[in-house]
């Protein structure tokens, strides 16, 4: 284990704290509480909180244009459009038609070309349904490119956005797969896989990629943070004081921070992780990469 401690930045709560996203022109920290239905905002000059409250449940987001977010919630692709004191602009860009009642979209973000790509997945986990699916988005609808998953996870891109990355979180399933990624059509092929999680501390959940190419993904219900290479070995794991962080995410002015969400889950014990649903930062010491924006 590596001796880099976790701060706690902001005592969250959150029930499903996703998604995070580094705003280097706000130098601020946006990410989303999935069951809360909100946007979050922690801003690094004062440490205040803001919040944005959303007609539908929000999954997954990325930046559009300078002061708005596309995001994936339940009934499609939308763009929100945070307003100062007041609940944010809520404007479909498309609308999915899912394969059974009852699903969200769950992880996703932007390729580093600017299309938005995000999965879906049945909310009741328990079920095991691989009706999950991942699209793209690029202005014109929402476009399938993969199928059969429980609950897709991990998503991001090596630094020349030629491999993607992309988990199953499923206690059934517990792999990460790397994908020949066209950096001109935005089509994954070759799927093979990266890592199989299973003989390892905790589900694979969300994820970043570093400036040296190593995979960072968050192990969901074993409190770690683990840092793969290229080759898909296991480099390092960073300890957070919850057991279940949901993703990271490198921000700070320098791009050395790695920020981590977490889950806060109802009807158990939490005397053990009184923390659990915060917001907790690292310093792994490397950097992350800028964050792309959606282009559509």
């Amino acid at each position: 284990m590596s001796e880099a401690q976790a701060e706690l930045v902001l005592d969250a709560r959150n029930g499903v704290g996703e998604s995070p996203v580094w705003d280097a022109a706000e130098q601020a920290l946006y990410w989303v509480d999935i069951p809360a239905r909100r946007l979050c905002r922690w801003s690094v000059a004062d440490a205040a909180l803001t919040e944005w409250l959303a007609p539908e449940m929000l999954a997954c987001i990325g930046r559009l244009g300078a002061k708005d977010w596309i995001a994936g919630a339940e009934s499609g692709v939308f763009r929100l459009s945070p307003q100062a004191g007041g609940e944010p602009g809520f404007d479909r860009l498309a609308s999915v038609t899912h394969a059974q009642a009852g699903m969200r979209f769950n992880d996703g973000r932007c390729d580093r070309q600017g299309r938005f790509l995000a999965g879906t997945m049945q909310m009741n986990m328990a079920a095991g349904a691989r009706v999950g699916s991942i699209y793209s988005y690029q202005g014109n609808g929402l476009k399938v490119l993969l199928e059969g998953f429980i609950t897709p996870n991990g998503m991001a891109f090596s630094p020349d956005g030629r491999t993607m990355y992309l988990s199953d979180s499923h206690p059934s399933v517990q792999s990460v797969w790397a994908f020949d990624y066209d950096t001109q059509t935005g089509i994954p092929s070759n799927r093979r896989l990266f890592i199989d999680m299973n003989p390892l501390p905790g589900r694979p959940d969300g994820a970043a990629v570093d400036a040296d190419g190593c995979y960072w993904i968050c192990g969901n219900d074993a409190g770690l943070i683990h840092r793969f290479t290229p080759a898909g070995k296991l480099d390092r794991s960073l300890a957070v004081p919850v057991k279940k962080p949901a993703m990271c995410a490198f921000g700070g002015a320098g791009l050395d921070t790695l920020f981590v969400t977490s889950i806060r889950p109802e009807g158990v014990d939490l005397s053990d992780q009184p923390l659990a649903g915060g917001v907790f930062a690292l310093r792994p010491g490397v950097r992350g990469l800028p964050e792309a924006a959606c282009l559509y």
